[in-house]
């Protein structure tokens, strides 16, 4: 990482409060930074994985998915990586320790108690530009989701134009995403395991894609992530996306997730970004959003 580049700072204080469905706000603002201007009330109903259409879908197009979902706990391979590489990228060490872990725990905390009431487990992770610190986040929420003895997570990298999970995790990723939504290889040969991670699963990618937007909206897309959202009960699936305003990918996947959460860099981040962001996602329950990189002190409680 070059001496230059600050990297993103563990997140602080982290979810704000989402309005009840009718409410005239949005959400509001973390800590210091303004609140966006009103646009519309934020959906909390989510369509539930149930929904004739997408059970209908799964029927039809299931035969078509390369692979079965594999039980990932048993059949991913666990592979290892640098430590002193993933603490050089902020990520954090098993079990959400370390001196940023406890920020992460509050978030995850926060998101699984609101994914829960939503009746939901899948996740999207967006920005509004580069440099928010987006991908850090879905990383370590992941791990920190892990951590919890009653879930699993799977942490998949769909930020198919510029992906990097496998990267700060010092992973090498011998099949990525893409190959699957390509249906160029089966799901199982894309997940693996960190060792050492107990109850974590990523699904890397492995190259730039030109077609990014296109694969997230096929059909197949959309299949295997309700399969996958319907698999397993205690798994959430956390996706890390591109930035919201330099690419339609999250918009072209909005349709297949759940929820979402709106990542904000200190100084970094446009209160009008935010506020199309918030606009163009108008259709996925947002249930926050995260501060990253703030410069304000926070005492310790240990």
């Amino acid at each position: 990482m070059p001496a230059s580049v600050r990297p993103p700072a563990p997140p602080e204080n982290v979810l704000t409060d989402v309005p009840e469905p009718g409410a005239p706000e949005l959400v509001a603002a973390i800590q210091s930074a303004a609140a966006p201007p009103p646009l519309a009330a934020v959906a909390s109903a989510v369509v539930p994985t149930t929904e004739p259409a997408v059970a209908a879908a799964v029927e039809e197009v299931a035969a078509h998915v390369a692979g079965p979902i594999p039980q990932v706990a048993a059949r991913a391979p666990a592979l290892r990586s640098d430590p002193k590489l993933r603490e050089q990228n902020l990520v954090l060490p098993p079990g959400a320790g370390g001196a940023h872990g406890g920020p992460y725990k509050m978030l995850r905390t926060q998101v699984l108690r609101r994914l829960d009431k939503l009746g939901a487990n899948s996740l999207a992770v967006v920005g509004t530009a580069a440099g928010a610190g987006k991908t850090l986040t879905a990383i370590n929420l992941a791990i920190a989701i892990a951590a919890d003895p009653d879930r699993t997570a799977l942490l998949v990298d769909l930020d198919l134009r510029n992906p990097s999970v496998h990267r700060r995790l010092g992973l090498e990723a011998r099949a990525g995403i893409e190959a699957v939504l390509r249906q160029e290889q089966p799901l199982e040969a894309a997940i693996v395991r960190l060792e050492g991670y107990e109850r974590l699963a990523v699904l890397p990618a492995g190259e730039r894609c030109q077609d990014s937007s296109e694969l997230l909206a096929a059909r197949r897309t959309q299949t295997l992530i309700a399969t996958m959202r319907q698999r397993y009960t205690d798994r959430v699936l956390i996706f890390d996306l591109p930035p919201v305003l330099q690419a339609d990918d999250a918009l072209s996947f909005a349709n297949c997730v759940q929820a979402g959460l709106v990542v904000v860099g200190e100084r970094r981040t446009q209160r009008e970004d935010l506020s199309r962001t918030l606009e163009l996602l108008a259709d996925l329950p947002i249930i926050g959003s995260v501060l990253n990189a703030t410069r304000e002190a926070v005492d310790s409680y240990y």
